[in-house]
C-alpha cells in the first residue's frame, strides 16, 4: 500500500528534534510521498520546504504567502515567489488564501496578497493549495473570479453544499484528521459526495491528529488513519483509498513537476 500525504509542515520547530525519525516513520508506514508546504514563516524566507525536499527525492515542496503572513509581503516577496515556483521540485502555490479567525493580518490585506498570488500561479502554470477559515464567501467568490487552474482545498472542513462548490470550481478536496472528529459528520458526508477522483488526504502535521491519536503532535506516518477513516465513510477498502488519492495526487501534482523537468 502507498499513500500521499499532501498536506505537511515537515519544516516546523515541533519536529527539530526527530525530523528524519518522523520521515523515516512515514516511509515505514507506506507513505511514499510528502508535499512539504513552504509557508514557514512567511516572509523573507519562503524556501522552508524546498530545502527539505533537496534533501529528499520523495519530499516536494510548496511556495506562497500564508494569510497569516499576509502583512509581511513586499514586492520582493513575489519577486521571490515567482522564481522559487519555476524550481522543478515546487509543484503548486501554497497554502494561501483567507483566514478571519485569527485575523493575523489586515482583511484587506490578506485579500490583496491572495489575488497576487493566484496571478502569479497562473502566470507559472502550477496549482494552488488554499486555506480557508471563517472566510468561505470571500474565497470562493475570489476564486470563481480569478481562478481557473485548478488546485487542492487544504484541510477541507466544509459541509455538502461548500464541498459541491469547491468541485464546481475544479478543486480536489484534501481531507485530514477533523474527518475522524466524532462532531465532524457534515466533512463525513462531504467526504460521500466528493467524486473518486478528486479525494486527497492529508495530515497538516504537527496540527490536527486524528483519531485515535488526537491531541498528539501529528506526524505524516498518521495519513493512514485518516485514510483509514475515508475508506470507512466511503465503504471501500483503505487498499482502494490509498491507490485513488495517490493517483489523484500524481494526475495534480506531479504532472506539473514533469512538466517542468
Amino acid at each position: 500500500m502507498k499513500l500521499v500525504d499532501s498536506h505537511c509542515h515537515l519544516d516546523d520547530e515541533q519536529f527539530d528534534s526527530d525530523r528524519e525519525e518522523t520521515i523515516a516513520r512515514a516511509r515505514a508506514a507506506g507513505v511514499e510521498t510528502m508535499l512539504a508546504i513552504g509557508t514557514g514563516n512567511g516572509p523573507p524566507d519562503l524556501e522552508a520546504a524546498l530545502r527539505l525536499s533537496a534533501k529528499y527525492p520523495f519530499i516536494y515542496a510548496t511556495a506562497g504567502i500564508h494569510p497569516h503572513y499576509a502583512a509581511k509581503a513586499t514586492e520582493e516577496s513575489f519577486t521571490h515567489l515567482r522564481s522559487l515556483a519555476q524550481h522543478t521540485k515546487v509543484l503548486a502555490i501554497g497554502e494561501i488564501g483567507l483566514d478571519y479567525h485569527y485575523d493575523f493580518s489586515p482583511r484587506e490585506v490578506q485579500c490583496a496578497v491572495f489575488e497576487r498570488q493566484l496571478d502569479l500561479a497562473a502566470e507559472c502554470g502550477k496549482p494552488v493549495v488554499i486555506h480557508t477559515r471563517e472566510a468561505w464567501q470571500d474565497t470562493m467568490g475570489m476564486l470563481g473570479s480569478r481562478w481557473r487552474g485548478g488546485g487542492i482545498m487544504h484541510c477541507f472542513t466544509g459541509d455538502a453544499r461548500q464541498a459541491r462548490e469547491a468541485l464546481d470550481l475544479g478543486f480536489h478536496l484534501a481531507f485530514g484528521g477533523v474527518l475522524t472528529f466524532r462532531s465532524a459528520e457534515a466533512v463525513r458526508e462531504a467526504a460521500r459526495l466528493t467524486p473518486a477522483d478528486r479525494l486527497l488526504v492529508e495530515t497538516d502535521s504537527p496540527y490536527l491528529a486524528p483519531v485515535p491519536l488526537r491531541g498528539k503532535r501529528n506526524e505524516p506516518a498518521w495519513v493512514v488513519e485518516v485514510a483509514r477513516s475515508l475508506a470507512a465513510v466511503r465503504g471501500c477498502s483503505l487498499e482502494e483509498i490509498a491507490a485513488q488519492t495517490t493517483a489523484n495526487f500524481q494526475s495534480l501534482c506531479l504532472r506539473a513537476w514533469a512538466g517542468s523537468r
